[in-house]
């Protein structure tokens, strides 16, 4: 899993495979799901990160 943000364009992506995307789409304003050829979530996006969350730049990573 690689998670990215690019203060930039204010964007966070969090890529879960390196499978080719084969169709996007918007589940809310602003949250774009990648999908591959299996319908498998591939990555998903949030534009204008920092207008939902509180910082998009930090990261707390659990694993249960």
């Amino acid at each position: 899993m690689k998670i990215k943000y690019d203060k930039e364009v204010d964007v966070l992506s969090i890529r879960f495979s390196e499978d080719k995307i084969q169709e996007s789409g918007e589940d809310k304003k602003g949250v774009i799901i990648d999908y591959d050829d299996k319908g498998n979530i591939v990555s998903i996006e949030v534009l204008n990160a920092s207008k939902k969350m509180e910082h998009p730049n930090s990261l707390i990573y659990e694993i249960a």
